[in-house]
């Protein structure tokens, strides 16, 4: 992406110094893309975003309402153990269950977001390597 990103810039950059010494030279179908084709390509990206995000939230939603049941029939278990034991086991079996679920959403937190930093980029990818092939055509 930031070759291609580099290859229109100079192309445009080419366009619009021919457009300066030329009267004839200017592009102006060209030149106009250059905002309207980033605005669709950021349009687009925000969209990606924002459907990843949601998807992350309500996962994420879940989770809490999960770990709250969890937390809640620890709780439970250790009122009810009949020695201070059978209490701390409890309370270490639901700590240890906490760190290993802890462990897993992590990564798939992680997973999640690296989905969604690509799916935002890819707008703005395709436009850019999608630019720099059409300015080599017109070389």
């Amino acid at each position: 992406m930031l070759t291609a990103s580099a290859e229109v810039i100079a192309a445009r950059t080419g366009l619009m110094a021919q457009g300066l010494t030329s009267a004839k030279g200017q592009d102006f179908k060209e030149l106009s893309l250059m905002s309207s084709e980033k605005t669709e390509a950021m349009s687009a990206s925000a969209d990606a975003m924002a459907a990843s995000a949601g998807a992350i939230g309500q996962r994420l939603g879940r989770v809490a309402m999960d770990e709250s049941a969890h937390a809640l029939r620890a709780a439970a278990a250790v009122a009810q153990a009949r020695t201070p034991a059978k209490a701390a086991e409890a309370q270490f079996s639901y700590a240890m269950g906490w760190w290993s679920r802890a462990a897993a959403q992590a990564l798939t937190l992680n997973g999640e977001l690296l989905k969604a930093q690509a799916e935002a980029l890819a707008p703005i990818h395709k436009t850019a390597t999608a630019n720099a092939k059409r300015l080599r055509k017109k070389r």
